[in-house]
């Protein structure tokens, strides 16, 4: 196809030929991205917070967002991946960009790019800044897709960057150490510009490089903090103090590390972006983020979380941990090949009765005879079954679990996404 047929074809369309232009589906690296948008003209005027971390950067995104949408401002949020459609990556003013606004701007992109070759995820990145500058958002929220340094994102300059956590993940393109990974996350940083770490074990290298550039690194449990107390917590740091919030309306203990963070950002951007005492408590009450430690009405307990590396594991396990005890715990697993799977497993196992394996159709998808291998190696205590895929293990787990028993669902955005369409249910 050329360019004209590609104006006015569908979205579905666009994404298959996005998928198909570069031979790489990573590709790091931001000279060919900055060439194109540099060809666009994307400038913006508006603030940009960038939030990079292994795990937590969907609910710090989600928190930003929340938030300054309640305080009034038109928001632009850039997150990815998505779980059911792609236009969820791309929101104004808490609203999913239009497959025609999309295209448009893809439209744009592959007239600019001549024979540049651009990722996926590239093109929809470059997209979202082009729809957050024609739509004169006030704040644009950039979530890192991949480490930080060379991902696209980095391409705009942020004026706070957050980074939510450091452990092993994608170590095929980051490093093999925490040090070495962490050292491209903090590639988000800028110069004399403000830099959040919510890890509460800061590695060297991310301080190292924060000092050498001259960005403010503000730390939790130093530049600021929060502690509990009755149901309600406070926040602390060298500019303001918080008072007797309400918990985020995300689940998990590890939210209030996050919601510090975003608290954090807020203070950072303070004098271009105020915030009201009311939005914050409106926007922590009313964040909503799918997949997440996600709770689905209904018995038996359904508990969505797209946990699929060893450090979202541990929260996922921990989480499982502090609910009521229940008679009998299914998973519903799926993973990617590329994942350390059996470090996943073992972290769960113990909260596990019966694992209900599911393979992905989708590139670098295990399946589930994979996966079962794993599980034999890993010894489980549980009983082990495999399925073709994701639906067909859900509707099984449905089938034998009592009312009082727990459905867990986890190990990937794939099998969140096929649990979800197997339900019916929707991303607001």
């Amino acid at each position: 196809m050329n360019h004209k047929e590609f104006m006015s074809s569908t979205l579905a369309e666009w994404l298959a030929h996005l998928e198909s232009l570069h031979p790489k589906t990573i590709a790091l690296g931001l000279e060919r991205v900055a060439e194109v948008k540099a060809r666009l003209n994307l400038s913006s005027d508006f603030p940009v917070i960038i939030v990079g971390g292994t795990n937590g950067k969907g609910s710090v995104c989600a928190m930003l967002e929340a938030i300054l949408h309640a305080a009034g401002y038109r928001v632009g949020c850039y997150t990815s991946p998505h779980l059911l459609n792609y236009n969820e990556r791309v929101r104004i003013g808490k609203l999913q960009a239009s497959d025609n606004e999309l295209c448009a701007s893809f439209s744009d992109i592959e007239q600019a790019r001549g024979d540049i070759p651009l990722t996926y995820f590239e093109f929809g990145t470059l997209a979202a800044m082009q729809l957050f500058i024609s739509h004169q958002v006030d704040v644009a929220i950039l979530e890192v897709g991949l480490g930080g340094r060379l991902d696209a994102v980095n391409v705009f300059d942020a004026d706070c960057a957050v980074v939510t956590s450091v452990d092993i993940d994608h170590t095929d393109y980051l490093g093999e150490t925490r040090e070495e990974i962490a050292f491209e996350k903090a590639g988000i940083f800028r110069q004399g510009r403000v830099a959040i770490c919510s890890d509460n074990d800061v590695p060297e290298a991310l301080a190292a490089h924060a000092q050498k550039i001259g960005a403010e690194l503000w730390c939790i449990g130093r530049e600021f903090g929060y502690a509990t107390h009755q149901g309600q917590w406070d926040y602390r740091s060298r500019e303001v103090a918080r008072m007797a919030m309400p918990y985020p309306a995300l689940r998990g203990g590890f939210q209030l590390s996050n919601a510090s963070a975003v608290l954090a950002a807020l203070d950072a951007v303070r004098e271009r972006l105020p915030v009201s005492m009311a939005a914050i408590r409106r926007g922590l009450t009313e964040v909503q983020l799918a997949g997440r430690f996600q709770f689905v009405p209904g018995k038996p307990q359904l508990i969505l979380d797209v946990a699929h590396n060893p450090h979202a594991a541990r929260t996922l396990a921990k989480n499982l941990a502090d609910l009521p005890p229940c008679p009998h715990t299914y998973a519903v697993f799926g993973m990617l090949n590329d994942k350390d799977v059996a470090a996943v497993v073992e972290t769960l196992n113990p909260h596990i009765d019966t694992w209900l394996l599911a393979g992905i159709d989708a590139p670098r998808g295990a399946s589930a005879e994979e996966l079962a291998a794993v599980l034999a190696r890993a010894g489980v205590k549980g009983q082990v079954k495999t399925f073709a895929d994701t639906a067909e293990s859900l509707a099984h787990a449905c089938n034998v679990a009592g009312e009082n028993d727990r459905i867990a669902v986890f190990g990937s955005f794939y099998t969140v996404a096929a649990a979800m369409q197997a339900r019916g249910m929707r991303v607001v």
